[in-house]
């Protein structure tokens, strides 16, 4: 199954333009406390993820670089669901640090 993908550029604007849309880390919950994107949403399980998000909900899931598979999964797990508005941020947070965009958490500070 292909896919689909947003872009850093893509991401950026919606977040500056206030899109209606969840951005989901998929990391662990330790990972996610040291630094995420601002605005992120993150849940221990997929069970969790499914009851808070909609099935109609615009979805970024993201994680912390191109090789990272939780992305990978959790992309793959929220479409098998029938979620059909979910794309994959591949850069995750390594590609949004680069570009010195802002990141928030406990690292952060």
């Amino acid at each position: 199954m292909d896919i689909k993908v947003i872009s850093r550029d893509e991401l950026k604007q919606k977040l500056d333009n206030h899109d209606n849309f969840k951005l989901v880390n998929a990391l662990g919950e330790w990972a996610f406390r040291a630094k995420h994107i601002p605005g992120s949403l993150h849940f221990a399980t997929p069970e969790e993820a499914m009851q808070a998000l909609d099935k109609e909900d615009d979805i970024v899931v993201y994680c912390s670089d191109v090789n990272c598979p939780a992305s990978v999964a959790a992309y793959h797990t929220l479409v098998k669901h029938g979620y059909h508005r979910v794309r994959r941020y591949s850069g995750g947070l390594s590609d949004w640090e680069q570009a010195g965009y802002p990141l928030e958490g406990e690292w952060m500070s």
